[in-house]
């Protein structure tokens, strides 16, 4: 009797601790209805990481439409479109918040702007250069504050350039670039702070206006005195294959600040002129080189790029950056064709200026 009422009492200890378990009479926890299950079935990979997804979403719309972000405040416009290649390192960036959210939705909308991006510059990424060519350009800002102009003339004459244009040449460095260049180029012009040494004979060498000292008070200045500011020239290069007019110009720079934003009206008054200058060249083979201070996919170079087209996005093999030369990140210093065919394109070592020589091999 005694061990009846031990093992009832025992069972009654677990009947009581089961209704402890139970939670004074609560129902138990069915399948998916624990805290686990339900955060689970709230966040399904294709429910988890929509705000990465929404982020996605929006970059890829940006990259896409930014031809339309307006340029009326700042030129908030050419701004983007000056660094736009860059905006493609928030996609891994992305990728990787997806992954580790375990996000399909997210990873789903990431295709978007990979998509627009590679439509972009994707060609940019392959070798896109041929073998031979008849006639090799370079054009380089030598730069003003340039500590040493004997070696970067020399680096230069040893480029195997047959027509080298420099931009930026300071007066009091002029007469080294003559002199270290003479051997390897017996021709050459300067006008103002642009020039141009060759192989073969020029001719027909004028100023070409970029207007850095349009207005009222640069109508005002006398010809010599406006001659030692010049940025612009053409001139033509009398080759195997016929006449080659070629361009050297040095646009006006611009300025970022956080009020003003892109402070570029002298460059881009500039590149229109340019580009009316092209417009009206009467010779079918065209080299224009420079320092353009700006990438070809700022809107403000349309005029130009509407009617000669790029060596290195044609020949290229890379983004080709040109500037600042001790960590490039973007591709300001130019060579774009008309009539003629780029084989290849690429950037030459550092010299002493704070720009990369870039270089182009053309054939006819």
């Amino acid at each position: 009797m005694t061990q009846v009422d031990t093992a009832g009492t025992a069972q009654g200890d677990v009947d009581t601790a089961g209704t402890a378990r139970g939670g004074a009479g609560l129902p138990d926890a069915g399948p998916g209805e624990n805290g686990a299950g339900r955060t689970g079935a709230r966040t399904g990979p294709w429910k988890r990481g929509r705000v990465l997804a929404a982020v996605a979403l929006l970059l890829g719309l940006f990259l896409l439409l930014h031809a339309s972000i307006p340029n009326r405040a700042g030129n908030l416009g050419s701004l983007v479109e000056t660094f736009l290649p860059w905006f493609g390192l928030v996609i891994p960036v992305l990728l990787a918040g997806a992954l580790l959210r375990r996000s399909v939705l997210a990873v789903v909308a990431l295709l978007l702007p990979a998509v627009v991006w590679l439509n972009l510059f994707g060609g940019l990424l392959t070798d896109k250069s041929h073998p031979g060519g008849d006639l090799t350009v370079v054009s380089h800002n030598v730069g003003a504050d340039n500590p040493d102009a004997v070696g970067t003339a020399r680096a230069l004459a040893a480029s195997g350039a047959d027509v080298l244009a420099l931009e930026e040449l300071d007066p009091g460095a002029l007469r080294t670039y003559e002199k270290e260049l003479a051997a390897a180029y017996p021709h050459h012009e300067v006008l103002g702070t642009v020039g141009v040494w060759s192989r073969l004979p020029l001719s027909d060498t004028r100023t070409v206006d970029v207007e850095m000292d349009a207005g009222p008070l640069g109508d005002a200045k006398p010809a010599d005195v406006k001659l030692g500011y010049n940025r612009g020239l053409r001139t033509t290069v009398a080759t195997d294959h016929g006449p080659l007019a070629v361009y050297v110009a040095h646009l006006g720079s611009v300025r970022v600040n956080p009020r003003a934003g892109l402070s570029s009206a002298r460059r881009d008054a500039g590149a229109q002129a340019l580009g009316r200058a092209v417009a009206a060249e009467r010779n079918e083979r065209v080299v224009l080189l420079g320092d353009l201070n700006g990438t070809l996919d700022d809107r403000a170079y349309e005029d130009v790029t509407s009617r000669m087209r790029s060596a290195q996005e044609a020949a290229g093999d890379g983004f080709g950056f040109s500037w600042p030369a001790t960590f490039p990140v973007v591709r300001i210093d130019q060579i774009l064709v008309r009539g003629v065919e780029p084989e290849s394109s690429w950037v030459l070592p550092a010299t002493g200026s704070d720009h990369l020589p870039v270089a182009a091999r053309i054939s006819w």
